[in-house]
């Protein structure tokens, strides 16, 4: 089936198969706003007087009217950068598709693009990053995807035609408003510079911008024939995605985003003779996120969802940071779990240095995973939400943005299940406790196995299943029980 650039033909849309039984994976948030090493937004907050970033720009590099962002795309060299090392590594830590940045708002393009001079062949490292990551991923059997952050570019990068209300540079125009880089940094002077801290709204109404828009994406969609793409917003052009301060939906808006999507899972349907294709996009309005996946950034669902649905976050901050503090391992575990209970998928987004490096803390965070998925693995993968997600009363924190260490108790247990088995996450259980389950009172359970470990002995008690777990548990965190 084909699908037409409409709503009605693409709420025909499901989820493929590999993308819910995939569960895991790498995102490469990467590019070129990592050579400072000071996190996310730097391209924008560089043009920002009296935020950290512009005050480590300025004293750092220079004044942004000397030295702008231009120039620190021209210091991005990816000197070290080993996909297929990186790729081994990722795939050990048990993702099983990796997310690419095709560019992010920073209108920088990590490929030869015919359409964007300031590209990573052109500038910075002379090489195709995203060719480099795909032939990498297919050699290792791993679904690919591209991220594409441009939507907003034209009103968040509003700033670099501003200057310094204050200080020694006051009213000298940034370098955003030289002629010659017009191309790259928008000619997007109407949107203003008042205000430079507010950046909504997300999407501009300008139509040449959303028309460029729609030509760059069918760039990237014809030349990677990507499994996923992300959009990060709402579906093109139709608003934004943070709050309630969404746009009535008027179908005429969203023309260029829904061509893009019918034109992704029509070349997988051309590739494959069906579509296999994951659009991830932000809008939580059914009528929307129908045409795709919902994805949710840094936050999850309270329950399950009738369809897959997908979060992603990152160890970090979303660009390298040298200032910033990394989850555990254990976290991110147990994030997965609780996320897979309720029928989603989580991409994670393992920081690279602007060298294309990982640091030791990376490595110690891709090591304890694959540790944790060479026992529990098969817990994962393929598997599909039981009856219900868990027991117990602790709950992740529900707060967009916010991501806490959950402090778990014995009782609280995530469920999946996969050929006839259950799976029983144990979240807060320590070796030598005793786990008591309430959800198989209607169940004949036939045998307990603790992954990793071997069989359990159990009992039921007034339809409470009870297992002594031994004294020396296999996994770091989120042990499994596997009960038939």
């Amino acid at each position: 089936m084909r699908f037409e650039p409409t709503f009605e033909s693409l709420r025909q849309y499901s989820a493929p198969e590999w993308f819910r039984d995939a569960k895991f994976g790498i995102w490469s948030h990467w590019g070129p706003q990592s050579v400072p090493m000071f996190g996310d937004w730097y391209a924008r907050n560089m043009y920002i007087q009296g935020t950290q970033q512009y005050e480590y720009h300025v004293r750092h590099y220079g004044h942004p009217s000397k030295f702008g962002y231009k120039d620190i795309c021209a210091l991005w060299k990816a000197e070290k950068f080993d996909p297929d090392a990186l790729i081994e590594k990722y795939y050990k830590a048990g993702a099983r598709y990796l997310m690419t940045q095709a560019t992010h708002h920073d209108h920088f393009f990590n490929y030869d693009s015919k359409i964007n001079r300031m590209n990573s062949v052109n500038v910075g490292p002379k090489k195709d990053i995203l060719s480099l990551w795909k032939a990498a991923a297919d050699k290792k059997g791993m679904y690919f995807g591209l991220s594409e952050h441009l939507g907003a570019s034209f009103t968040w990068w509003r700033v670099n035609k501003g200057c310094d209300k204050t200080g020694p540079y006051a009213g000298v125009p940034y370098d955003g408003n030289d002629p010659a880089w017009q191309d790259f940094y928008h000619a997007n002077q109407e949107c203003g510079t008042e205000k430079p801290e507010e950046i909504w709204p997300w999407y501009t109404d300008n139509k040449g911008f959303q028309e460029y828009w729609l030509r760059c994406v069918n760039e990237m969609i014809d030349t990677f024939r990507p499994d996923l793409l992300y959009s990060d917003g709402v579906l093109p052009f139709g608003g934004h995605w943070m709050g309630e301060d969404v746009k009535a939906i008027n179908p005429t808006d969203y023309r260029l985003g829904l061509e893009a999507v019918a034109r992704l899972y029509n070349t997988s349907v051309d590739k494959y003779g069906e579509n296999r294709a994951v659009y991830l996009q932000k809008d939580r309005r059914e009528e929307i996120f129908s045409v795709g996946v919902l994805d949710i950034e840094k936050s999850q669902l309270p329950g399950i969802m009738p369809e897959p649905w997908h979060t992603d976050t990152c160890i970090g901050n979303w660009f390298y940071d040298v200032h910033y503090p990394y989850k555990s391992p254990e976290q991110i575990v147990e994030m997965l779990v609780d996320i897979i209970s309720k029928n989603g998928v989580m991409l994670l987004n393992i920081l690279q240095r602007p060298d294309g490096t990982i640091d030791d803390d990376a490595e110690f965070i891709l090591d304890r995973l694959a540790e944790w998925f060479r026992i529990n693995g098969e817990a994962v993968y393929g598997t599909r939400p039981w009856k219900v997600f868990g027991e117990g009363e602790t709950r992740v924190k529900i707060e967009g943005f916010t991501e806490e260490k959950t402090d778990w108790n014995l009782s609280d247990v995530r469920f999946v299940q996969k050929d006839g088995a259950v799976y029983a996450f144990l979240l807060g259980a320590k070796g030598g406790e005793t786990v008591t389950l309430r959800s198989f009172a209607d169940q004949d359970v036939q045998s307990v196995e603790l992954l990793g470990a071997g069989p359990l002995e159990f009992r039921k008690d007034y339809g409470v299943l009870v297992a002594k777990l031994p004294e020396q548990l296999p996994g770091m965190c989120a042990n499994v029980l596997k009960i038939r």
